[in-house]
């Protein structure tokens, strides 16, 4: 009878694991998953795509050119041939071609996509929005690091390939809106440039954006000092339209306009995401990307009426990123974490970040055309379940280790998907 029982025990064990490895929601409480799937998401971080009529081509979806990476240098769950992003193609269009999908529903193919991945609202990381990206569903995130390169970028540009096509493209969108406000190059004063800057900013605010993006780790580091404007305005006028910068001296200028930017965000009620994670490229420094450079700003008091949020767990520095949320004015969301790693090891880091402060925590997607078979439409249904995933795991640890109560946890599912970027953008 003993040996019979502990068959029967062994069994159940290997029963249970066998379940638990063809589920991979097994441990996630039952009513923290129907939470989960009720709850239509706010996504704080997506490149999604506008429709395009034959032949056309949509390059907006990004400041950083995709192409300019020679060699991808990215974990191995953001491989397209993740199962998941199969199974995302097959949940979304069934035995239905993509491209016969898109032309059928026509311009509202993007909403479309939305109401599949239950989710509500996407902001959209683009240089420009375009057809089928209605302003009721998705709201703008310019990019806007082309502002603090106003000078001779040549030093930055041999750097390696990535940062020549990276510069091109930011001295290319710089030029685009000097034109627009009938600039042939950047004013000979810093104080003209400023105001070119400001109106260009109120331009994006009137236009519907809801914050601004930097992606200023792809360029350089994150530490941005506080300089004199005396100084600034030196280093502006020698160089504007003269021999190159020192990489020192150009810094100076960069840091007191991402300053500047930071600022009038602030005061058009706008908030500033910044790109606080390894980079796809295998020429990017993961060191650029550490949050903790950007502690000196986040206790600037003249910055604090700007909300800063970094994005993508700022992987691999969760760590340092969860002590930097408890800011008043720091936020976090956890868009593609579950790329660069998997939801399982990702909840153990958001469980981290809902001990320290709940209300700072943010969901996101960062769906984006990942290859010519995988794009934003699948990156945004895999985000989706893989993003509330990693979060039920984490709610459901802090349940059953007696930390939070059940209707705490549906709570705070509810925060994270949708309520936290409803008090930040004030919706």
């Amino acid at each position: 009878m003993i040996r019979l029982a502990f068959v029967v025990v062994v069994c159940l064990v290997v029963l249970a694991a066998c379940s638990r490895s063809e589920d991979p929601d097994s441990h996630i409480a039952s009513e923290i998953a129907a939470e989960l799937e009720h709850t239509k998401a706010i996504d704080n971080h997506a490149h999604p795509m506008r429709v395009v009529a034959g032949g056309e081509q949509d390059r907006e979806f990004d400041a950083l050119p995709a192409d300019a990476v020679q060699q991808p240098a990215m974990p191995v769950p953001a491989s397209p041939d993740n199962p998941m992003f199969a199974r995302a193609r097959r949940e979304l269009f069934g035995s239905e071609a993509k491209a016969a999908a898109a032309k059928q529903r026509g311009d509202s193919y993007p909403v479309w996509i939305l109401n599949h991945t239950n989710t509500e609202i996407m902001l959209a990381n683009r240089v420009a929005m375009g057809r089928g990206l209605s302003n009721d569903r998705f709201k703008w995130v310019p990019f806007v690091d082309m502002f603090l390169f106003p000078l001779n970028n040549s030093a930055i540009k041999q750097k390696d390939p990535e940062h020549a096509a990276f510069m091109k493209n930011e001295e290319n969108l710089l030029a685009g809106y000097l034109a627009a406000a009938q600039l042939k190059s950047p004013p000979l004063g810093l104080d003209d440039y400023l105001i070119f800057v400001t109106h260009t900013l109120e331009k994006f605010k009137s236009d519907g954006a809801v914050a601004l993006k930097f992606e200023l780790a792809y360029l350089r580091d994150l530490n941005v000092g506080d300089p004199k404007k005396e100084d600034v305005e030196r280093i502006y006028t020698i160089y504007v339209q003269s021999a190159e910068p020192s990489a020192e001296e150009y810094k100076v200028l960069q840091d007191y306009l991402f300053r500047y930017i930071a600022h009038e965000a602030g005061r058009l009620g706008l908030a500033v995401h910044i790109h606080t994670s390894i980079g796809v490229g295998s020429y990017f420094r993961a060191a650029n990307a550490n949050p903790l450079a950007l502690e000196p700003l986040f206790n600037d008091p003249t910055l604090r009426k700007t909300r800063f949020v970094m994005l993508h767990a700022a992987w691999p520095f969760t760590r340092e990123a969860a002590t930097l949320i408890l800011k008043p004015n720091v936020y976090l969301d956890y868009s593609a974490f579950y790329y660069l790693t998997y939801p399982h090891p990702a909840a153990r880091n958001l469980r981290f970040f809902l001990e320290m402060a709940p209300e700072k925590v943010l969901y996101g997607s960062d769906a984006s055309p990942f290859s010519d078979n995988v794009g934003w439409e699948e990156t945004a249904w895999a985000a989706s379940k893989m993003g509330r995933q990693a979060l039920g795991l984490a709610v459901t640890a802090m349940i059953e280790d007696g930390e939070i109560n059940t209707e705490r946890g549906k709570r705070l599912v509810h925060m994270v998907l949708r309520e936290n970027a409803r008090q930040l953008y004030g919706w």
